[in-house]
């Protein structure tokens, strides 16, 4: 979620009562802005990017002060490459810090979506590790990246780039062949002579892509530094030829279109002509005529696969779409404009309308809109999602509890039909309802931010004040910031103190996190 610049939400009754009763009168206000968090909190964060502009710049041995914190190599001269579960670990570690960073996206039936995708694809890939964590980043680029360690990122720009599914798989499927090959590992292994790339210089080339037109100081960088940044995430012409051809194979045994490869490939060389800064991807994936014509040529021989253009890739593109207008207003102008001519998918622009329209503060004409989409498929997640909203948005909160409850109980576990009925509670003042339903969630879900968001404000309202502070440690824990989880955490051990079990996960989660400090200053 757009975490890092937003602030929790919890009521002025909550934080009054935290506020005046003796028990809490150590505690600092939770409502606190995150933006400031970051400014104060993380600098040790942002040594790590900077670290890595000074990497690329000089030898390593120039950058061997250990008092500055920053991300390891991924291996040396004398260790040899990592192990995976060395790799894993680090992944985890580089995901946090990426977190703390950029606005990423909240969108549960979108982060849905995506991890399915990638599900599907992981399953026909050569991965030796097929479990994988998936980062939706908020920004209308296009880009994609996979990280040591089974981290994968997708720009919501991408779907704005992808004409159909097929291609957006293609992208996703090349990057987990540059995971599968491990060319970050054998990149540093042939440059064991020479500066080595780092974890901490993808963190600051991939951030910068990720703030780009923001109002993170990071997007302030200059030409200079982000070259060189642009350089850390940069493959030979043999990785990318292997990454290609992997990649394309791995579409074809998925049962997408192999000749989407060349399509997407053709979709960027336009962009480079067409638009003042190329796409974020070929920055570091340079795609030539040749490239075109090799996978062109490799997909050729692969058994033929029928186009499907899954219609539900275009939901999900229409619901990027209508974020990415400059207002709700223009969104619904577009839209109208696509059912009374041309569109890509006509179900898609009829209930990215509806969303436009909702988002608009105009219900009514929303569910007239979606009506002809919920006759032919009243049980469809994002439908009955999008009927809940309306109901949301006349403020008939019953409705819209039952509705969604209906659709989880036909589909349970559902993650983005969860959100919406925990968050459908929230907003009705159901928070013990919320509460029960995110606190089972968030067993299943654990290292997701966005159900321990909502969890914690769920929490505040219901009035366990113990839970807030967990759920907020686990929030931070996410996002990188171990100063302010282990602060809730102390919190929550001391009033804690006479439950035995609360106590003891708060204590050991506490040491969990001095740890993962003490770790970081060791890199």
């Amino acid at each position: 979620m757009s975490s890092l610049s937003s602030r929790f939400k919890t009521t002025d009754r909550a934080v009054h009562a935290m506020r005046h009763n003796p028990k809490f009168s150590q505690r600092q206000p939770l409502r606190r802005s995150l933006r400031r968090l970051v400014q104060s909190e993380l600098v040790a964060t942002l040594f790590a990017v900077g670290l890595g502009m000074l990497i690329v710049a000089a030898p390593a041995v120039a950058v061997s002060d250990n008092s500055q914190i920053r991300l390891p190599e991924l291996g040396d001269s004398s260790s040899g490459l990592v192990s995976h579960g060395r790799e894993k670990e680090l992944g985890q570690m580089w995901l946090r810090m990426f977190r703390s960073q950029v606005r990423t996206s909240n969108d549960a039936l979108l982060q849905q979506y995506v991890e399915d995708t990638l599900k599907g694809l992981a399953q026909h890939a050569p991965l030796e590790d097929k479990t994988l964590d998936v980062v939706v980043v908020k920004n209308d680029t296009m880009n994609a990246f996979a990280v040591p360690g089974g981290v994968v990122g997708v720009h919501t720009g991408l779907f704005l780039f992808a004409e159909n599914e097929d291609q957006f798989a293609s992208v996703l499927a090349h990057e987990l062949a540059h995971l599968s090959q491990r060319h970050y590992a054998r990149t540093l292994e042939a440059q064991r002579n020479s500066t080595l790339p780092t974890l901490a210089g993808m963190l600051g080339a991939l951030v910068l892509a990720a703030t780009a037109g923001g109002d993170a100081g990071i997007a302030a960088m200059t030409a200079t530094q982000a070259a060189a940044l642009d350089s850390q995430l940069r493959f030979s012409r043999q990785n990318e030829q292997e990454a290609d051809r992997v990649g394309i194979d791995t579409l074809a045994k998925a049962g997408k279109d192999p000749e989407a490869a060349g399509e997407m490939f053709e979709q960027m060389l336009k962009a480079t002509r067409y638009y003042r800064r190329p796409p974020e991807f070929l920055l570091t994936h340079p795609v030539t005529e040749k490239r075109i014509a090799d996978a062109k040529l490799r997909a050729s021989r692969m058994p033929d696969v029928h186009n499907s253009d899954n219609r539900e890739y275009h939901l999900m593109r229409a619901r990027i779409r209508v974020a990415a207008e400059s207002t709700p207003q223009q969104a619904v102008k577009r839209f109208q404009a696509e059912l009374r001519g041309i569109n890509d998918n006509e179900d898609a622009s009829r209930y990215g309308l509806a969303l436009a329209q909702v988002a608009a503060g105009k219900p009514d004409e929303a569910l007239e809109t979606l009506q002809p989409l919920l006759e032919r498929e009243p049980d469809k997640a994002a439908f009955v999602l999008a009927r809940a909203d309306v109901d949301l948005a006349r403020e008939d909160y019953t409705s819209a509890t039952r509705r969604l409850d209906k659709a989880l109980s036909r589909n349970p576990g559902d993650h983005a039909l969860t959100m919406g009925l925990a968050n459908a509670h929230f907003k009705a003042g159901n928070y013990l309802a919320a509460e029960r339903i995110l606190e089972r969630h968030s067993r299943v879900r654990r290292k997701d931010p966005a159900v321990w968001y909502l969890l914690a404000e769920t929490h505040g309202l219901a009035g366990d004040i113990v839970g807030v502070h967990e759920a907020r440690a686990e929030y931070y824990i996410l996002n990188g910031v171990f100063d302010k989880a282990a602060q809730h955490l102390r919190h929550g051990v001391r009033l804690a103190q006479n439950d035995y079990q609360m106590h003891a996960i708060l204590q050991q989660r506490l040491k969990d996190v001095l740890k993962m400090q003490q770790d970081i200053k060791e890199l």
